[in-house]
């Protein structure tokens, strides 16, 4: 290791850096900025445009874009003739090539980026000494992020040089950031697009998973590039194992459904359906209530809570064998009692609203990906049509809020609720009738009367079968999107028991 090349928009960790290279008798070469910097540290370096004879052009715009800078990157030192050009042209090769990108994503999240602003933060000198790089990897060690500097110090003060695999791991990362970086900035160019020709997500690796769904599957979690907020964005775990693909497949689940009520409430989660929801006048009473919706299913499962854990229920959800649990904070003597549970996950969320809009979603299918806009909707009364009965404004409570679960459970779905919580839910079900059976079932199991419930249902009823059941169990008010050619069936089924009947006109599959 003899010349290195150093050119970076972020200087953490590269005083430490370059005394290290220093040390080791390594020159070090640095563009515009980055010279500046380690000259203030009075660390010897030779300014690129000493290298160059050109000075920085177009206010340095133009700066490494230059054959004694890229010849001396891509130079193959294996080959007579490409040391045989060096040569000629007097010029030395690099060993390493140190260089980070300008910040194009953290600038075009900021609100009120104007396209000028967005637009010099493209970096085009940078991506092509990196790529160049990460080409002649087999001569020239790329590094693209400071994370890798203390290993690279460790390696060269070891072994004086660094080793092939370790320079095809970092040319392999350098492909990935600067392919990543690319794709940022097509993304923002297409914005406009809601689906543009050429679809190019970025992700970045936020977290190992304990295991995937199963545990002979290895996991891990990423983050999309470019959303303001993701799963574990503000989140801060405080307690328990390791997380796992199904916990946060469960808590993004619990999430999810949470961010539709303002109210106090509480949502539990298993394998990504709900099992019980509430909300009431104290975070007490919602878990209370929502616990009590299905005790037996809600066992190892999710718990999301939208209001802060007092002592009190952390004394009662330490009772509970719980996954995960979710809150925007918790009170000392809670958090103290809730640690005694060594396999509770304990996370604590300093975000509350859990929002992209214009967030896409995306299910992997073979060979492929289907992507769609995210069911982000916040349904109400406007635009839904009372086709049979008069609901009173309780009902209407009850109805609009056993249709926002029913948005979250997965398909044939159908969630029967009762002052403000489940009762009963049927989920994933080839047919609708089956999904209002389990739903009673539920209900009858844990002891809830349904005379009086709603019933939502997220699409419409095929047949007048699931509704008479219902109906017949004590169910008085139903609400689903219609649209089905036996809606007059449907509606005289509901007109018959004296029941509501409300259509959304407005369907929730989720699958």
């Amino acid at each position: 290791m003899k010349r290195a090349l150093l050119s970076v928009y972020d200087k953490t960790g590269l005083e430490e850096l370059a005394r290290g290279l220093e040390k080791l008798g390594v020159e070090l070469v640095a563009s515009g900025g980055t010279a500046s910097f380690l000259q203030k540290l009075a660390i010897a370096v030779t300014p690129v445009e000493d290298v160059t004879e050109v000075p920085e052009l177009l206010g340095g715009r133009v700066k490494t874009l230059h054959p004694r800078i890229h010849a001396a990157i891509l130079a193959r030192r294996d080959r007579a003739d490409d040391r045989a050009s060096l040569d000629e042209h007097e010029i030395e090769p690099f060993d390493l090539v140190c260089v980070n990108l300008y910040p194009f994503q953290d600038v075009v999240a900021r609100r009120g980026v104007g396209e000028q602003d967005a637009v010099e933060m493209i970096d085009i000198g940078g991506p092509a000494m990196l790529r160049a790089a990460a080409k002649n990897f087999a001569h020239v060690a790329p590094v693209c992020r400071p994370e890798r500097y203390p290993e690279v110090l460790a390696e060269l003060r070891a072994k004086g040089e660094l080793s092939l695999d370790t320079r095809r791991r970092l040319a392999a990362e350098t492909f990935a950031v600067t392919a990543a970086y690319e794709a940022a900035i097509s993304g923002w160019f297409s914005g406009l697009e809601a689906f543009p020709e050429s679809f190019l997500p970025v992700f970045t690796k936020e977290l190992e998973l304990a295991y995937g769904e199963n545990p002979h599957q290895s996991a891990a979690y990423y983050s999309e590039v470019g959303a303001r907020l993701h799963l574990l964005s503000r989140v801060e775990k405080l307690h328990g194992r390791e997380l796992s693909f199904n916990n946060l497949n469960d808590l993004s689940a619990a999430r999810l459904l949470a961010r539709e009520f303002e109210l106090p409430g509480c949502v539990i989660v298993k394998h990504a359906n709900p099992c019980g929801v509430a909300v009431a006048g104290s975070i007490e009473q919602a878990y209370e209530r929502a616990l009590a919706a299905d005790p037996v299913s809600a066992y190892g499962g999710v718990v999301v809570l939208n209001r802060p854990v007092s002592e009190a229920l952390g004394e009662r959800l330490a009772e509970q064998f719980i996954e995960v649990l979710f809150a925007p904070g918790y009170d000392g003597a809670a958090l103290k009692r809730l640690r005694e549970k060594p396999g509770t996950r304990i996370l604590e969320d300093r975000e509350r609203r859990l929002s992209n809009p214009g967030e896409r979603d995306y299910r992997r299918v073979l060979g492929g990906l289907l992507v769609q806009e995210r069911d982000w909707d916040v349904d109400d009364r406007e635009g839904m049509q009372v086709v049979c009965g008069s609901p009173d404004e309780l009902a209407w409570g009850d109805l609009l809020f056993a249709w926002r679960v029913c948005k979250h459970v997965m398909s044939n779905a159908i969630v029967l609720a009762r002052d403000l919580q489940t009762i009963g839910v049927g989920a994933g079900q080839m047919s609708r009738v089956d999904a209002v059976r389990i739903a009673l079932e539920k209900a009858r199991e844990h002891g809830h009367s349904t005379a009086g419930a709603v019933l939502a249902s997220d699409a419409f009823f095929p047949f007048a079968d699931g509704p008479q059941l219902a109906l017949g169990a004590g169910v008085t008010a139903i609400i689903q999107p219609g649209g089905s050619k036996r809606d007059p069936e449907v509606v005289e089924a509901a007109e018959r028991a004296g029941a509501t009947m409300v259509f959304s006109h407005r369907r929730h599959f989720r699958h």
